[in-house]
């Protein structure tokens, strides 16, 4: 009866964001209010959209995992960390919003050239796909623990439901979705601590059936891992199509600016509350309360799913699942659009049919959507590795080339696209050698976040070839689009 309960709740939530994704389709009349909701959003649907977009899978389920298995209270520095970052663009909020432009390759094209261009869109394109797929994996947890109907069926279902609405309503219902979403996620996590508390008989038995060093907030991130850590975010924030395209869309500058620090609030409200879920499931297995074989079938992530399922009342589970679901959409679903937006605006109207119409852009957009989250939903399907590290690569690779010349792309007039180019292929070939070659080894150094290479050879090729091939004319101002 419990379970019928949840799932009905679950169930009518999804219905929901569905009925949301059709509504929002009203708003829409053309290329501009899709990808980037008619830049009208004021800072609180700014702030809402911005924080959802970026508390999902790792910041929900991975983090709970992290405290449970190794890393203790120091996992919330997955999350402090990108308060961190939005507090730090808020210093670029302002700039990003003055662009006036609708994704991070138009940019790029109309600041240095169309090859600058279309170089950033294929670098963008495969991570948002990879972040896509990460989410749906996440997703699929909570549902294929809820209804036991199996990891595989449960990907399915949640793919159809975030592809549908992000492409009947783009911007609009990922704006207003997300609103919704990071509400019941972050209150429902919160709600959840006293049950978990009362399932292990308070605080004082957690303390007592855990190690000492769990409560060490550099048990799993040492000092240099958070600052590398803050660097990745502030990095993949400034050119993610995901999270600039919030900076776009605000209403003005001011509203930008004030929206990102809301979400860095919320951030850091959130950041302990999963960390403290971990630990109390690590104590409730050490007291035997828990067995380690109830995640056996696909590993720790499923820790939160089971705690909130053998502690919870039904009432309070079903708002739980509903609100980590929501913390997975609410980036899959952004994930989605950006990588339809890329694709539509910076490849199909700027390359392929550059007298596309605003409405046959958008058209594009969504069947790229559509694409792109069935490829997602493919890989999904037979993935079960670590959330928290598929989230890691991808925000490495798009971020490490691409964020001096966007950043510096504002301030300096000497920046080419000969150097652009130069520091896009040299970032991301660090980033790719680090993580899948060498093993994190760079010149004889052990580095932890290969964000930091990545950077540093961005930025140097960056200026030796912008001295090396300087620009035609030296100019801050974007060459002139139609929409």
């Amino acid at each position: 009866m419990a379970n019928g309960f949840i799932t009905v709740i679950v169930v009518l939530y999804l219905l929901f964001m569905l009925f949301i994704g059709w509504y929002s389709s009203k708003k829409i009349s053309n290329n501009t209010d899709f990808m980037v909701a008619g830049r009208r959003l004021g800072p609180f649907l700014m702030a809402g959209t911005l924080a959802a977009t970026e508390i999902g899978g790792g910041s929900s389920l991975g983090v709970v995992q992290q405290g449970m298995q190794n890393h203790g209270i120091s996992a919330s520095w997955y999350i402090i960390t990108m308060g961190f970052a939005f507090v730090i663009l808020t210093f670029l909020a302002p700039k990003f919003r003055a662009s006036e432009v609708k994704t991070v390759p138009e940019f790029f094209r109309r600041r240095y050239g169309k090859g600058a261009g279309i170089v950033t869109a294929i670098i963008m394109l495969i991570p948002l796909v990879g972040l896509t797929e990460g989410q749906f994996v996440a997703s699929a947890t909570i549902l294929s623990t809820m209804l036991g109907i199996g990891y595989k069926p449960a990907i399915i279902i949640v793919s159809v439901v975030v592809i549908s609405y992000s492409v009947m309503g783009g911007l609009w219902s990922v704006t207003m979705t997300d609103f919704i979403q990071v509400f019941l996620i972050v209150f429902g996590m919160i709600i959840a601590v006293p049950f978990a508390l009362g399932e292990a008989g308070g605080w004082a038995n957690v303390v007592a059936n855990v190690p000492p060093e769990t409560f060490n907030m550099f048990k799993g991130y040492s000092p240099m891992a958070v600052l590398s850590l803050t660097i990745m975010y502030v990095a993949t924030f400034t050119v993610g199509q995901e999270a600039v395209s919030r900076y776009y869309a605000a209403r003005d500058g001011k509203a930008a600016v004030q929206g990102s620090i809301i979400a860095a609030i919320i951030n850091f409200i959130f950041a302990f509350v999963p960390a403290i879920l971990g630990i109390i499931t690590l104590a409730l297995m050490n007291m035997g309360i828990f067995s380690s074989e109830e995640f056996a079938q696909v590993g720790a992530r499923y820790a939160l799913p089971v705690l909130a399922v053998r502690t919870m009342p039904a009432i309070i589970c079903g708002l739980l699942f509903a609100g980590i679901i929501s913390a997975t959409m609410s980036s899959s679903d952004s994930d989605l659009l950006g990588a339809g937006s890329i694709f539509a605006n910076d490849i199909y109207k700027a390359v392929i049919k550059p007298e596309a119409s605003s409405k046959e852009v958008m058209r594009v957009t969504q069947i790229v959507m559509v694409i792109s989250g069935l490829i997602a939903m493919g890989v999904a399907l037979f993935n079960t590795t670590s959330i928290i590290k598929i989230l890691t690569f991808c925000f490495t690779l798009r971020a490490a080339g691409t964020f001096f010349p966007y950043v510096l792309g504002h301030y300096w007039k000497k920046g080419s696209e000969a150097g652009t180019i130069a520091s896009l292929i040299a970032g991301s070939v660090v980033v790719v050698y680090l993580e899948k070659f060498s093993k994190g080894v760079f010149f004889g150094l052990k580095v932890s976040q290969p964000i930091i290479p990545g950077l540093i050879v961005g930025l140097i090729f960056f200026m030796i070839f912008s001295k090396l091939m300087p620009p035609k004319t030296e100019t801050l101002d974007l060459a002139p689009e139609e929409d």
